[in-house]
């Protein structure tokens, strides 16, 4: 038997029907969803502040720390993300460009309000609190801290930002000590200027003293951890973030004049801690890739004459 032919109705069902599939392709394409996701495809996701937060500690297979400073400073857990700036400090100026760029969530490393627990009452009446806090209203800013659970992650984000820039990621084992080929201090100061962006370094030390052994604590681990550490490691240079005058340079300084070799650099605290929250969007960015993340350093208070 021959294969009856189609008849005028069949045709015509068969024509709707497929007009039908580019009317709903023509008005789904207007809305920006894709006829072949469905709603809720993570190309449509939208987040909360508490769910990038959720998802952070999750990815990095984190348990909640108690009494942790990692805590919303701005805005509320419940707040939809647009898109996310990371930063070492959300200065008001960081804040600006977080919101030129569309951003309405800074994850910033450190304080937002000038102390360690981000206190807004440590100082009665406080007007540039009071301006900060208008501004972060103004652009509908969320700001959560990163920095337990930064330097939690495995590798340390921060450590191991830092190490990526100079090219010492072979030595690097997710401790402080680490054995590089020797260099000269004079040398090793103009690769971490070069490599980590930075005008001036404050050095104790002989430029000629040749460097294998290098510790390195970015950020503020304070007098007594540099010197605990070198004690205990007796490195040939301790490189750290920032440092109290009267506390570290002064032992380093005292200890150069006795015959020690352990040289001292210090970097600045922003400057030694920002490139991780720069690798952080690298981090970040695969697990969360409807969201656009962005890093905007804050770079350094100071002027140098």
């Amino acid at each position: 038997m021959y294969p009856t032919e189609p008849s005028c109705h069949t045709d015509l069902s068969r024509r709707r029907f497929t007009a039908g599939l580019i009317r709903s392709a023509l008005t789904i394409s207007a809305t920006g969803t894709s006829l072949f996701l469905p709603a809720n495809s993570t190309n449509n996701k939208t987040y909360t502040v508490q769910d990038i937060i959720d998802l952070i500690l999750k990815e990095g297979k984190l348990s909640k720390i108690p009494d942790t400073v990692d805590t919303i400073k701005a805005g509320s857990g419940s707040q939809q993300i647009t898109s996310i700036v990371t930063t070492m400090f959300a200065t008001a100026e960081v804040i600006r460009k977080a919101a030129e760029l569309g951003a309405n969530f800074i994850i910033a490393h450190e304080p937002t309000f000038y102390n360690h627990k981000d206190a807004t009452d440590w100082v009665a009446a406080n007007r540039i609190v009071s301006q900060k806090q208008e501004l972060l209203k103004k652009h509908n800013m969320a700001i959560w801290r990163f920095h337990d659970y930064c330097h939690s992650i495995r590798p340390d984000v921060i450590s191991y930002g830092v190490v990526r820039k100079t090219g010492w990621v072979p030595y690097y084992q997710n401790k402080p000590m680490m054995t590089i080929p020797s260099v000269s201090l004079g040398a090793m100061v103009a690769h971490l200027k070069q490599s980590l962006g930075i005008e001036h370094l404050r050095v104790i030390g002989n430029p000629e003293q040749l460097c294998t052994r290098v510790a390195l604590l970015p950020g503020a681990s304070g007098g007594q951890g540099h010197v605990r550490l070198s004690e205990a490691e007796q490195p040939d240079v301790l490189i750290v973030g920032e440092a109290p005058e009267w506390e570290s340079p002064e032992y380093f300084r005292d200890a150069g004049l006795m015959g020690n070799k352990t040289a001292l650099i210090v970097l600045g605290h922003a400057a030694s801690e920002e490139p991780g929250m720069e690798y952080f969007v690298e981090w970040l960015q695969p697990k969360l890739q409807s969201i656009k993340i962005t890093h905007v350093a804050s770079g350094s208070p100071f002027t140098w004459y």
